[in-house]
C-alpha cells in the first residue's frame, strides 16, 4: 500500500474595491412672499438638510416659527421677525416626522407652511469574498489568502472581520481587505467576511467552503468471502478521495471515487477476485 503525493498549486484572485462618498446633506429655500404664503408651502427633506427661509418683500417683514397654528410654538425653532430681504436658516437634525410652522405676523391669511422628515438611516453594507472560491482545494499546511470587497452607498465601511465557522480570525480596517490565513492544517474551512458602516449596520458575506487536503493512510486489509479484497481510507469526512489500484506501480486504474462519508470509510475492490497482488492508493486532486 502507498500514500499518494501531490503538489501544490495556489491560484490567488485579484479583488476589486469600491466605496462610495458618503452623501452630503442638502440645503433648501422657502421663499416668504408679498402673497402672504410660504413658497413651497409644504417641503419634503432628510434629516440633516438645512431650510433657509428667505424674506422677498420689500415692506413686510415675516416669522417662521414651529409649531402648530393659531399661535401654538412647540420650541423647535423661532426666526424672530424676518426683515425684507433677510433670511432665516436651520438645520433639521431632528427626529423623522412632520414639522408645521407658521408666520405670526400672517396667520389671518394663513400663512402656514409644513416640512417632512424623512429618516437618514442609510442602508447596510455589502460584503463578499473574492478569494479563495468556494470548493478551492489546497495542499497542507496551506496558506490562504482571504480576500473581501465591500461596498457602502452613503456612509463608509469602518471595518471587515474574517471568520473560519464561527471563530474570528481577525480585522481589517481599511481597503484592500484582505486577511493571510498561515500553516491551516488538513481539514474542512467555512470562511465568512461580515463588513461594518460608520452607523453600526452590518452585512455578512455567503460563506466560502474550501478544503485543505493531506496524504489518506489505507489501512485494515482484508479478503472477504468471494475473493474480494476492502481496506480502509483514513482521511477527513467531506473530502473526496479517488482509490486506484496497480500490480506494477507504474499503471494504475481507477477503483472507486468516494465523498468521504466519515473520517474513516470501506472501500471493496469488485474487480480483485482473481488477482493475487495488487498495490492500492487514495488520491485527491488539486
Amino acid at each position: 500500500m502507498k500514500k499518494a503525493k501531490f503538489p501544490m498549486f495556489l491560484l490567488t484572485v485579484g479583488s476589486l474595491f469600491l466605496m462610495r462618498q458618503p452623501a452630503q446633506a442638502a440645503n433648501w429655500t422657502v421663499q416668504e412672499n408679498g402673497l402672504f404664503a410660504f413658497a413651497p408651502a409644504s417641503l419634503s427633506i432628510t434629516q440633516g438638510d438645512t431650510v433657509t427661509w428667505t424674506n422677498t418683500t420689500a415692506l413686510t417683514g415675516h416669522t417662521s416659527i414651529s409649531g402648530s397654528p393659531p399661535g401654538t410654538p412647540d420650541g423647535i425653532w423661532n426666526s424672530g421677525t424676518n426683515g425684507p430681504h433677510t433670511t432665516f436658516t436651520f438645520t433639521f437634525n431632528v427626529a423623522p416626522g412632520p414639522y408645521p410652522y407658521y408666520c405670526v405676523q400672517h396667520l389671518a391669511q394663513s400663512m402656514t407652511g409644513i416640512v417632512t422628515v424623512a429618516s437618514a438611516t442609510i442602508p447596510p453594507p455589502s460584503v463578499s469574498i473574492t478569494n479563495p472560491a468556494t470548493g478551492a482545494k489546497f495542499a497542507a499546511p496551506a496558506g490562504i489568502v482571504l480576500k473581501a470587497e465591500a461596498t457602502q452607498t452613503s456612509g463608509s465601511i469602518t471595518n471587515v472581520r474574517f471568520f473560519s465557522g464561527t471563530t474570528s480570525l481577525g480585522n481589517v480596517t481599511s481597503p484592500p481587505y484582505n486577511f493571510p490565513v498561515n500553516n491551516a492544517g488538513a481539514g474542512n474551512y467555512s470562511f465568512k467576511a461580515v463588513a461594518m458602516n460608520n452607523q453600526g449596520g452590518a452585512a455578512t458575506s455567503a460563506v466560502v467552503n474550501v478544503f485543505v487536503l493531506t496524504n489518506a493512510i489505507l489501512s485494515a486489509p482484508t479478503r472477504l468471502t468471494g475473493g474480494q479484497f476492502q481496506f480502509t481510507v483514513n482521511g477527513i469526512a467531506g473530502q473526496t478521495y479517488a482509490t486506484e489500484a496497480s500490480t506494477n506501480l507504474i499503471n494504475w486504474s481507477a477503483i472507486t471515487t468516494n465523498i468521504a462519508p466519515a473520517n474513516s470509510f470501506n472501500v471493496t475492490d469488485a474487480t480483485s477476485t482473481n488477482i493475487l497482488r495488487r498495490f492500492y492508493r487514495a488520491r485527491q486532486d488539486l
